[in-house]
């Protein structure tokens, strides 16, 4: 599901915190409300890390993962990069780059699979990126915007673009990264989507002013509710079978009195009643 938040008043969820399938970082020295509720969605399933990226809160914004990897920008420092070493899941590479373009979460979005990139950021750094996250690298913009970890995120499961973003665009991007993709906003009206929510594969986090629409479009896209409809669906199919028993037993135990008949049983002449089985 998705989930309203704020980081001291703030509703740039992304700026604050990075969100993966194997661990999430968040800003130190926030507000234990915005801690609490990451805490209590996934610390059973990832683990949750609490760190400053050169010494600022918008770790979002400067470094960039999934589940195999994350890069941080080169203002990270050699304590900041111990930390996050000692912290996260040891299947999981980081490293620090040196990219002139340092805001490394406005210049690049990646799931587990592909990422895309700022057209202008360094071969090296594309290189590192290819290694480190194990994805498909593809220089491109959104909707005219070089910043495409600002204007666009995306999960394993689908996408959410900018609002300008052009139908022939969303087919050629949803065609490249084999994943659906929609045009939307966040924090009533936001055209900064990475900025204002992060995502995985069973969770979103976004900031407090996105209204019900937009959260509406964002559990749709990312698909959140996906486990809970096949349980609900599982459970709907349980209770079926549960009451087709039941009326089996009723009319097994009482013929004369039944006023309808399973779907499966047969009426001979003289009130017999066949029963074909059910299961």
């Amino acid at each position: 599901m998705a989930i309203r938040v704020q980081f001291e008043n703030s509703n740039e969820v992304g700026v604050f915190s990075r969100l993966t399938n194997s661990y999430a970082l968040i800003a130190m020295g926030g507000s234990e409300n915005f801690s609490s509720v990451f805490e209590s969605e996934l610390s059973q399933h990832i683990p949750l890390v609490y760190t400053t990226i050169g010494g600022t809160k918008v770790i979002g914004r400067v470094c960039v993962g999934n589940r195999k990897g994350l890069l941080v920008s080169s203002i990270c420092t050699d304590q900041e990069l111990l930390h996050l070493r000692n912290a996260l899941p040891e299947n999981v590479k980081i490293k620090r780059i040196e990219e002139r373009l340092s805001a490394l979460g406005n210049c690049i979005t990646a799931n587990d699979y592909v990422g895309l990139v700022h057209t202008d950021i360094d071969r090296e750094t594309e290189e590192i990126i290819q290694d480190v996250l194990d994805i498909e690298v593809f220089r491109t913009s959104i909707a005219g915007n070089l910043l495409v970890g600002t204007y666009s995120y995306f999960t394993n499961n689908g996408g959410l673009l900018h609002a300008m973003t052009s139908s022939q665009e969303i087919e050629e991007l949803s065609e490249l990264l084999q994943i659906p993709l929609i045009t939307g906003t966040v924090n009533r009206g936001s055209d900064l989507i990475g900025a204002g929510l992060v995502a995985n594969d069973w969770s979103a986090f976004c900031g407090m002013d996105t209204t019900a629409i937009e959260l509406s479009i964002i559990e749709k896209v990312f698909k959140l509710n996906s486990i809970e409809d096949a349980n609900i669906e599982d459970n709907f199919k349980y209770k079926s079978s549960i009451i087709q028993t039941m009326i089996y037993g009723v009319i097994s135990a009482y013929p004369r009195c039944a006023t309808s008949q399973p779907s499966r049983t047969r009426v001979r002449r003289g009130g017999e009643h066949v029963y074909e089985k059910l299961f």
